[in-house]
């Protein structure tokens, strides 16, 4: 749509637009402030909204030990509400050392807590493209930011909704 514009402008548009500020000197400043507010309308987006939380459980990773008991589900459930919330790059590395913690705490296997650790400190990336970045509740683009108090009371209310239907953080699949 913009290119049909751009083209319709170049050809058509622009030419008059040049007329008349030749012909009416005094209108040029009038003439580029409507260009201005025009273009700064192309660009501008709606706010952005804050999903509801859904999660994968581990995203890309086993929910649970293939040979015994031992389940870390509930520790990925709340890594991801952290994830889906966003906020600012030392909010991610502390809930990055959470995950961490409880995955040990559920396991007692370093290597495992160390292994997911290091795991979403590379693939949670904000500016990577993926259904479990950081602040992946916000369209792609959020990036590490505090949130307002609009948007933490909105997260807060969201989770209190997810977390009434699953108070247990247990994973659906």
């Amino acid at each position: 749509m913009f290119l049909l514009w751009l083209g319709y402008y170049a050809r058509i548009a622009a030419p008059r637009v040049q007329t008349y500020m030749l012909s009416f000197p005094r209108l040029r400043p009038v003439f580029m402030l409507g260009i201005a507010l025009l273009a700064g309308c192309a660009f501008s987006q709606p706010p952005a909204i804050l999903a509801p939380f859904t999660t994968d459980g581990c995203s890309m990773f086993p929910d649970r030990s293939p040979l015994s008991e031992t389940d870390w589900c509930t520790c990925c459930v709340s890594h991801d509400l952290a994830y889906w919330r966003g906020g600012t790059a030392e909010q991610r590395l502390a809930a990055d050392q959470a995950l961490r913690t409880c995955v040990l705490q559920s396991s007692g296997s370093v290597a495992l807590a160390d292994l997911m650790y290091n795991g979403v400190r590379v693939g949670g990336d904000p500016n990577i493209f993926t259904s479990y970045r950081w602040a992946y509740g916000w369209p792609f683009g959020r990036t590490y930011e505090p949130l307002t108090a609009a948007e933490q009371a909105t997260a807060a209310s969201l989770a209190a909704q997810y977390l009434r239907t699953n108070p247990a953080r247990m994973c659906t699949k």
